[in-house]
């Protein structure tokens, strides 16, 4: 491929994901209304949060910062897709591309250190629950979400300087629902072994050591609950624990099988996709709310007292 100054290159195509045209207008309506969706759920999670006191407790607070990823991760990513299924609706400038890879790779691995971190925690309230309060306290829960935000930033910096690094040719058709790493380092012209490499260690590997870490947490949560002698008490402790790995499961499974395939130029690829960027998005607060007391009461007190204050 003969290849182009990087400075002269205006823009990329998304190619999006591959449909019959009889269905272009229905995916349009249903990532439109998923989207809409993804946000009203993950926004009444955090005023739920914030202005319910009962709700003012670790857990919930690393839930809010889940809810603000799924909300900044969703806007990243879905309406760009929309604009797919719209005639020239995938024209991005080579500006928003690279903003778009930066923010996904920042949210997307601060995701998953959060959801490693809510395993910790759960691991310590059942474990250790007289001395929860003391070793999970303000400080520490405050600490623990800066740092997932800080190793975030930095793993998203280096993959998208070692993706700026290289110079582009004349394809610019992105083979992809959005401007990911691996989907724009083939239209780059010249080596990217290193980018790669990268991309497979800092990416794949990362997502599958914490998905076993988190795995490995609820395996020790789950002995510890079955020596619970209250059926309550397990019950409680259990619908957290499913809830947390259903969620760890949709989002890590085929984020790992993405990366893990480096090479893959599969069409399919952009259906798994899906997955970690829209259904994840979408599904935390249903899951979190319907298999959580807590929630569930604080959201209808959130509903009655907004009912109050209309009237």
């Amino acid at each position: 491929m003969e290849c182009g100054n990087r400075s002269q290159l205006t823009h990329f195509i998304l190619v999006g994901l591959p449909y019959p045209p009889a269905l272009r207008v229905p995916l349009f309506l249903f990532f439109l209304l998923i989207y809409l969706l993804t946000l009203c759920g993950n926004l009444l999670v955090l005023l739920a949060v914030v202005l319910d006191r009962h709700l003012h407790k670790p857990m919930y607070w690393f839930l809010c910062h889940l809810s603000f990823i799924d909300v900044a991760v969703s806007s990243v990513v879905v309406p760009k897709v929309v604009a797919t299924f719209l005639p020239g609706g995938g024209d991005i400038s080579f500006q928003g591309c690279v903003a778009q890879l930066f923010f996904f790779h920042f949210l997307g691995c601060t995701e998953c250190l959060l959801y490693t971190v809510m395993a910790y925690d759960r691991v310590l309230a059942i474990y250790n629950p007289l001395r929860y309060g003391v070793i999970m306290n303000r400080r520490a829960c405050l600490c623990l979400a800066a740092g997932t935000w800080l190793v975030g930033s930095i793993h998203s910096t280096i993959q998208t300087l070692l993706t700026l690094r290289l110079h582009y040719g004349r394809d610019i058709w992105v083979g992809y629902i959005f401007c990911d790493v691996l989907a724009v380092l083939k239209l780059a012209c010249g080596d990217t072994a290193l980018n790669e490499m990268v991309a497979f260690g800092n990416i794949g590997f990362l997502a599958i050591t914490l998905f076993l870490l988190i795995l490995t947490s609820y395996v020790c949560i789950i002995s510890a609950i079955l020596r619970i002698r209250s059926f309550q008490g397990r019950h409680r402790a259990f619908s957290t624990c499913v809830a947390h790995v259903t969620v760890v499961f949709i989002y890590c499974v085929p984020l790992t099988f993405t990366y893990f395939r480096p090479g893959s130029q599969h069409p399919l690829d952009s259906v798994v996709a899906v997955f970690y960027t829209t259904v994840t998005p979408f599904l935390n607060p249903l899951i979190y709310t319907l298999r959580n007391q807590e929630m569930k009461a604080a959201l209808m007190r959130l509903v009655g007292h907004q009912k109050t204050a209309g009237t």
